[in-house]
């Protein structure tokens, strides 16, 4: 499909793993674009029950390309609203997606990252993966992952998680209700593949409507544009353009407190 994302159909199940291993499979603009291309190609695929999706290499995807979120803070600022909207828009194709899709996390699942799983609707990891949501550490808002967030874990450990930018492994994840099962490396495409043969028992209908009627149960607070403009919006600060600088080259934030 493209050199950052391969779809197989391994019946009942479209496998969509991302191949950026070496940027830890970070979203950037092209891999989002290709991301949604490979969901939508699922959802009219007769063949794919569900839909499965991992990565390669030792990250699932370790959110935002902030490389390429830097370049935007100069003259290219306006491409930011635009930026966040994409992101927005395919964490909402994969949540109503009408076919159950299964997120094989094997490896951190980080800020952006952790929102993909998030929007899927069962996961399995390894015990090693790393979860978290580290954006206010660079002057950042996880805005787009929080409705979801706070569906798995609720609100308690979702506060920590985002106020804190601490990540936690898959145990502690699993312990949160953040995933369904922790499995070994070697079992996690087995159990995943286990899963979708389980899933493709139910009637596609029922399925569909299933999954339509959950979405519709579940509160939703706040609009899907205000949370991608939410998370638009500190792109644009002094705060961010510090913490990222920070971060880039291996110093602490300008807003840490000094030692002493």
């Amino acid at each position: 499909m493209s050199d950052l994302v391969r779809y197989e159909l391994r019946a009942p199940a479209a496998v969509i793993t991302i191949t950026r291993p070496d940027k830890r499979n970070a979203l950037s603009r092209a891999l989002i674009s290709d991301l949604t291309s490979a969901f939508l190609r699922a959802s009219t695929d007769d063949a794919a029950r569900c839909v499965i999706l991992t990565g390669t290499g030792p990250a699932f995807c370790a959110g935002m390309d902030l490389d390429e979120l830097r370049a935007t803070l100069g003259p290219d600022s306006d491409k930011v609203w635009d930026d966040a909207h994409r992101l927005s828009a395919l964490y909402e194709l994969i949540y109503t997606l009408p076919k159950p899709t299964i997120a094989a996390v094997n490896g951190a699942a980080v800020a952006g990252g952790a929102g993909l799983c998030t929007v899927c609707d069962l996961a399995v990891s390894v015990p090693d993966a790393k979860f978290g949501y580290p954006e206010v550490r660079r002057g950042l808002v996880a805005a787009m992952v929080m409705p979801h967030l706070l569906r798995h874990v609720g609100e308690r450990a979702a506060r920590w998680l985002l106020l804190t930018g601490e990540l936690i492994d898959g145990v502690t994840a699993l312990r949160m209700g953040l995933v369904n099962h922790v499995v070994g490396a070697d079992h996690l495409m087995d159990t995943a593949h286990t899963w979708a043969r389980s899933l493709a028992e139910g009637g596609p209908k029922a399925l569909a409507t299933t999954k339509d009627l959950l979405n519709r149960c579940s509160p939703r607070g706040v609009a899907g544009a205000d949370l991608a403009r939410a998370s638009a919006e500190p792109r644009l600060t002094d705060e961010c353009r510090g913490g990222l600088a920070a971060f880039f080259d291996k110093r602490p934030a300008p807003w840490m407190p000094k030692e002493g």
